[in-house]
């Protein structure tokens, strides 16, 4: 068990990190053990399969050994950030997947890849939950919806290299290709070694009180099916997309490629301008407008209205990806402004839900692609109506409480 008063001394005597540095620390995380982490497995399974290295079936699990990875790293960051610094978990979860990187470059046998694919989304997990909880403290508060997108811009980018780095580090080889990526995961966990913030956050700048409250608890089990919902609407995109466009479609491989790179394009911004829009009208407008926008964005490919507004459907939704978090994430420390100690476990509740739906969804609907006959149209139709869904969970407990407060007063006056 830790000294409190070592611990004490040493955050005492530990340097002050500035604000752009601790946010770069998260970008890097998010790049690394997200962004990297899952999203270049995308590109690189043709070529684990066309090298031999792992039968199809075999592959397709080893794509799943990162999303449970990220389901137990999601789950278990919270309570062992209560005796960790976060700042030293962070730190090893970004060495645990640079060390994934190297080690996926010798593929010894299937398990050895299972638990490094495994050990990568562990890293993810990790990072999702804590990364901006670490750094969001220390953030001025008219400022935080742009830093936590500016922190989750590293999905995008991990999503974007998916597309274009990878394949250059292909012509190399599919080891050398892992060795690279290794490589610039190592980079980057050093550029973000000294930016995470050590000490407590500046009492200028926090922005809760210990006036007591009640936990709204409503709202928070609201929140957590909205963005559980709100996974599941993401998943006809994320592994749909491109097969549409290329044999749903007919157009080919390669222009299905493209439509990627839109989705990509799209991931790079979605969180500045989702946390920029949080900044400017609050986290819970700025939600609802997020759920409709998405539910009509993955709603267009199932209307057929042309591949100008396919394009337009899959800018949309790569934006909100990564764009959705920093805004449920806002929204979480929103509700419980006046119980901070409480935000980063509820922070891990969302991030659970949301990985277990997307895990979840992604072999439901897998299931229900094969089971239709491969009817595309069926998968971004039942997309767009979780996002809808989510909106309609959050327009009823809105209704509910101002029904409720309605209620109340109607009592105090009588």
């Amino acid at each position: 068990m830790s000294n409190p008063l070592i611990s004490q001394n040493a955050m005492a005597t530990a340097p002050k990190v500035s604000a752009w540095r601790a946010t770069l620390a998260g970008l890097c995380a998010s790049l690394v053990c997200i962004g990297l982490a899952r999203f270049a497995y995308t590109p690189l399974l043709p070529a684990i399969i066309g090298a031999h290295w792992f039968a199809a079936s075999a592959a397709a699990y080893l794509g799943a050994a990162n999303l449970a990875g990220y389901l137990a790293g999601a789950v278990f960051a919270g309570p062992v950030a209560k005796r960790v610094p976060a700042a030293i978990i962070l730190r090893t979860m970004m060495l645990l997947v640079s060390a994934a990187f190297f080690a996926c470059a010798v593929p010894l046998s299937f398990l050895w890849f299972f638990v490094w694919r495994f050990a990568s989304g562990l890293g993810g997990g990790a990072v999702m939950v804590l990364a901006a909880t670490t750094v969001l403290p220390h953030i001025t508060p008219s400022k935080r919806g742009l830093a936590s997108g500016a922190i989750f811009t590293g999905i995008g980018l991990g999503i974007a290299a998916s597309g274009s780095l990878v394949p250059i580090l292909l012509r190399d080889g599919l080891s050398q290709t892992w060795v690279g990526l290794g490589v610039l995961a190592l980079i980057l966990t050093l550029v973000a070694w000294k930016g995470w913030p050590t000490q407590e956050a500046p009492a200028s700048i926090k922005t809760h009180t210990h006036t007591p409250h009640d936990v709204p608890k409503l709202q928070l089990r609201a929140l957590n099916l909205e963005y559980a919902l709100n996974a599941v609407g993401l998943i006809p995109h994320m592994l749909f997309l491109v097969d549409f466009v290329a044999r749903g479609l007919g157009m080919g491989l390669n222009t299905g490629s493209q439509y990627w790179v839109l989705f990509g394009l799209g991931a790079i911004v979605g969180p500045l301008i989702t946390g920029h829009l949080a900044d400017r009208t609050g986290y819970a407008p700025a939600l609802r407008v997020a759920y409709l926008l998405q539910g009509v964005a993955v709603a267009l490919p199932a209307c057929g209205f042309g591949t100008g507004w396919l394009m337009v459907s899959s800018f949309i939704v790569g934006a909100f990806t990564p764009g959705i978090v920093p805004l449920v994430l806002g929204r979480v420390n929103e509700l419980l402004v006046h119980h901070p100690a409480a935000q980063k476990n509820a922070w891990s509740q969302a991030a659970t839900s949301f990985a277990v739906l997307q895990a979840s969804a992604a072999y439901g609907l897998s299931f229900l692609f094969d089971q239709s006959g491969g009817d595309y149209t069926l998968l971004f139709w039942l997309g767009a109506g979780a996002m809808l869904l989510a909106l309609l969970v959050d327009l009823m407990v809105v209704l509910y409480l101002a029904s409720h407060v309605a209620s109340r007063n109607a009592e105090n006056q009588i």
